[in-house]
């Protein structure tokens, strides 16, 4: 599993919002997401009837692009993975708790566990330009 440095923690921690990439017989799919760093993982929340999930049943592969653009001061993070889907159990309990806390809209319209699963991305490759190293 690829990790962190201390700077690209704090920048994913300041951001909500990211690109999810995935695939389905050679056609690329991407569209923007909620999310939040946990134990150096990308939880994501979506629903079962989405191309994402879908997709990510059959190609746990996946691609997020995580960026603030602004000219000449341009930051992202670029990473590879592989997706968990977690429907329900104390890992599904732990995200739906910090998503709860964060995120006005899932307070606004809850769920409970197998009505929609989270998506735990494990980084094992990521680029980053724009974040100090450390």
């Amino acid at each position: 599993m690829t990790e962190f440095k201390n700077k690209e923690i704090e920048f994913l921690n300041s951001i909500e919002e990211a690109r999810i990439s995935t695939s389905h017989d050679d056609i690329p799919h991407v569209k923007p997401v909620s999310f939040v760093l946990v134990d150096n993982s990308i939880i994501i929340a979506t629903d079962y009837e989405t191309r994402t999930f879908q997709n990510l049943k059959s190609n746990p592969k996946v691609s997020l692009a995580i960026d603030i653009y602004k000219s000449g001061d341009h930051k992202a993070i670029v990473i590879q993975g592989i997706s968990k889907i977690i429907e329900n159990g104390p890992e599904f309990q732990k995200f739906y708790k910090i998503f709860y806390e964060k995120f006005q809209w899932v307070r606004k319209d809850p769920w409970k566990e197998n009505e929609a699963p989270f998506l735990k991305i494990i980084p094992n490759n990521k680029v980053s330009w724009g974040i100090n190293s450390n």
